[in-house]
């Protein structure tokens, strides 16, 4: 069981939006030998769209819109890769994604350098200590200097950073990158599909010059000397802890710098960690299984209507038809056709191990954050909403489709794309989110997943805030005096729509027994 756990890498992909995430993950598969011709994002030649990106509303705009789900065997590792959507308006998704991986990767774009959302998703790794290796994409393309480039990253993101491979120029004169992990030099040949060719050279002897030419080679030389001078030496503890985060260099697009990634990835990365229970501390080699569901994906096949809650295994064997106890609801569940995936095509397993991440066939039975055991009473936290800021009524635009209306927004609520909340004064739907694009999202698999059109209508309001007192008569009386802002979330909770900052202030002011919630986890 050991052996089995030790060989699981489990790991998400983030950056800002266009950085490259889904490029890089194609190329990852492409080395786990799972595809084989790589997809492009966006491209008008390679008809071929990335494997990751399989909604059609992702393939249509060329960004990812959902965290998906991908594993692999490379040499005698198990990959579970999670790309996840880089626009700030699915940070929620990717948020949650954080809580199911042992490790990180984060792409930059060598051209821009950190960006907002880069520096918001490694706070998230920072609060739970996860470690996390750096990849510098785009290097085919003009670059800033690396050495301002480390400097930036080491102050944006707030960890300190240790270059394994260096890149020899950028753009249009870039010759390849200089493996300092395993002293190998690299060339780089701009192809989109084949590998580039390694060669195993003495930087200090003239062969080096007859591969780049004496004024590269030269200027290689120096400011490798200058990086074992500045940066200490790469210490794989460190890493583990958190402390330091190993830097690549490459061009995912051309397929260059990947594998340098993925064979010191796998090398170094942890093997699944021990989970923070409110109970206790789980471990990974504990014989029993337990595992959380940290999402949930609706119409993966469009022809079956059905739901996927992914649950990642926390600690113990999952096995196929084994009855196990669903703890929110008090009851056992088997199930009979557990799945693997990769992106949208799934295959049927029979056993799973701490680390891997599985797709349970839902019928409403799961809410994100529901936790499975083998019959022990436990609760994993950490998967948060977090209070929306843009509200929109949602309105029926075609009566005959009610019914399919109401399953339609009751699943992707399920999903966690936006909240529902419903007004206590006029019984109207209010949908909450945290951007503009997941309005648009919404109606576009509505009509398209379900056949069924809304419209929407605007309300003025200014934050959601979940409420709770000790004092029931205050209660009462905030309820009553703000009886038109008053609603009820999907778990019928309380919640107080504030329509301006103002008055939220003085409603905190006036009634002083009062909690303020703004996530939905308290």
């Amino acid at each position: 069981m050991n052996q089995e756990i030790e060989r699981r890498r489990t790991f998400a992909i983030i950056a800002h939006p266009d950085a490259g995430k889904t490029s890089l993950t194609e190329k990852l598969l492409l080395f786990g030998g799972q595809i084989q011709v790589a997809g492009a994002v966006k491209s008008n030649k390679i008809k071929k769209t990335a494997t990751s990106d399989w909604m059609d509303i992702e393939k249509q705009r060329g960004i990812s819109v959902t965290t998906s789900v991908m594993e692999f065997d490379y040499n005698d590792y198990k990959v579970n890769i999670l790309d996840t959507p880089g626009h700030q308006d699915f940070a929620e998704d990717t948020y949650r994604t954080l809580t199911a991986v042992d490790s990180v990767i984060i792409v930059v774009d060598g051209a821009k350098g950190v960006e907002t959302q880069t520096r918001k998703l490694m706070e998230v790794c920072r609060m739970r200590n996860t470690p996390v290796i750096i990849f510098v994409n785009k290097m085919d393309r003009e670059a800033k200097d690396p050495f301002d480039l480390l400097d930036e990253l080491e102050e944006e993101l707030v960890i300190q950073v240790r270059p394994l491979t260096w890149p020899i120029e950028s753009g249009p004169r870039f010759r390849g990158v200089y493996n300092i992990y395993e002293q190998k030099l690299n060339l780089f040949q701009p192809s989109k599909q084949v590998v580039t060719e390694k060669v195993e050279v003495d930087i200090n002897t003239e062969e080096l010059d007859n591969h780049i030419g004496s004024d590269l080679a030269d200027k290689l030389r120096g400011e490798l000397e200058l990086i074992d001078g500045v940066y200490p030496e790469f210490n794989v503890d460190e890493y583990l802890k958190g402390d330091v985060a190993p830097v690549f260099f490459g061009s995912a697009l051309n397929n260059f710098g990947v594998q340098e990634l993925l064979d010191c990835f796998v090398e170094i990365a942890p093997s699944p960690r021990p989970v923070t229970a409110v109970e206790r501390t789980v471990n990974p080699d504990e014989p029993k299984f337990t595992g959380f569901i940290f999402k949930i994906t609706a119409n993966i096949d469009p022809n079956h209507r059905s739901c996927v809650a992914f649950c990642k295994v926390c600690s113990g064997k999952f096995a196929r038809n084994t009855p196990y106890l669903h703890v929110r609801h008090n009851k056992t569940m088997r199930f009979s056709s557990p799945t693997q995936f990769m992106a949208q095509r799934k295959t049927t397993v029979d056993e799973a191990w701490a680390g891997d991440i599985i797709g349970l066939p839902d019928n409403g039975t799961f809410k994100i954050g529901d936790t499975l055991t083998e019959g022990e009473n436990l609760h994993f936290k950490g998967l948060p909403s977090f209070s929306p800021e843009m509200f929109k009524y949602i309105e029926n635009a075609d009566p005959m489709k009610t019914k399919q209306l109401n399953k339609g927004i009751d699943q992707l609520m399920d999903e966690g794309v936006a909240q529902l909340f419903v007004n206590q004064f006029n019984g109207r739907k209010i949908i909450g989110t945290v951007g503009q694009l997941q309005f648009e999202v919404i109606q576009y698999r509505l009509e398209n997943e379900y056949n069924a059109k809304c419209r929407w209508e605007p309300v003025s309001l200014y934050k959601a805030c979940w409420i709770e007192s000790d004092d029931p008569e205050e209660l009462e009386a905030f309820k009553k005096r703000k009886y038109q802002y008053m609603a009820k979330d999907r778990d019928g909770r309380d919640v107080f729509l504030a329509d301006s900052g103002y008055v939220l202030q003085m409603a905190q002011m006036d009634f002083k027994h009062i909690k303020f919630h703004f996530t939905s986890e308290f």
